[in-house]
């Protein structure tokens, strides 16, 4: 299933579905997981895009790694995402959002001319 997909390509984000779930404070349940796989997937995408990282950014395993455990600025920008489209999943101001996420990332984005 799509949903199933989802899941396991964001998986190797930084935050997996039990983690924003938690962040979140959903209780379990099948309908929220569905709306919540999709965000994690977006907010892996938006985190990636804003940075100006590589295709495999977090599939790297060697990237991810030091992603992980030297640049918790890199998490933090995915949980600002996850959650900014959770609250905002009918009205997300995407415009807004990714300024939010440029200035969070602007330390770790990669030089672009």
């Amino acid at each position: 299933s799509v949903s199933a997909f989802l899941l396991n390509r964001s998986s190797d984000l930084l935050v997996t579905l039990s983690d924003a779930k938690m962040f979140l404070r959903v209780d379990s349940s099948d309908e929220d997981e569905a709306v919540i796989i999709p965000i994690i997937a977006t907010a892996k995408q938006l985190v990636k895009d804003v940075a100006r990282a590589e295709e495999d950014f977090f599939d790297a395993d060697d990237v991810a790694e030091e992603v992980k455990e030297e640049n918790p600025v890199v998490k933090a920008a995915a949980y600002h995402a996850i959650a900014y489209l959770y609250e905002h999943r009918e009205t997300a101001d995407m415009n807004a959002l990714t300024l939010q996420l440029r200035s969070m990332l602007f330390g770790v984005r990669e030089a672009a001319f």
